[in-house]
C-alpha cells in the first residue's frame, strides 16, 4: 500500500498515511483531530546499481544537440 504525506492548515503538521490508491483523494483527518488537511506532492525514490559511469553519446561531449547548441 502507498504512503501519502499530507500537512494540516490548521496546526501547521504533517503526517503520512498508508491507504490504497484508491482513497488517495479521501479526505484525511489530522491526527490532532483537525479536518482541514492537504495531500501533499511527493517523490519516489528509486535505488539501482549501475556497473559504472553513464556512456557519452556518440559525437561529441553531450550538450543538448550532440555537442551543439540549440538556440
Amino acid at each position: 500500500m502507498p504512503t501519502y504525506a499530507y500537512r494540516c492548515r490548521e496546526c501547521a503538521g504533517t503526517f503520512e498515511l498508508l491507504r490504497p490508491m484508491s482513497e488517495s483523494g479521501a479526505p484525511a483527518p489530522c491526527p490532532d483531530g483537525h479536518q482541514d488537511t492537504v495531500k501533499l506532492l511527493t517523490t519516489v525514490a528509486l535505488t539501482g546499481s549501475a556497473s559504472g559511469p553513464a556512456p557519452v553519446p556518440a559525437g561529441g561531449g553531450g550538450g543538448c544537440c550532440g555537442g551543439g547548441c540549440c538556440s
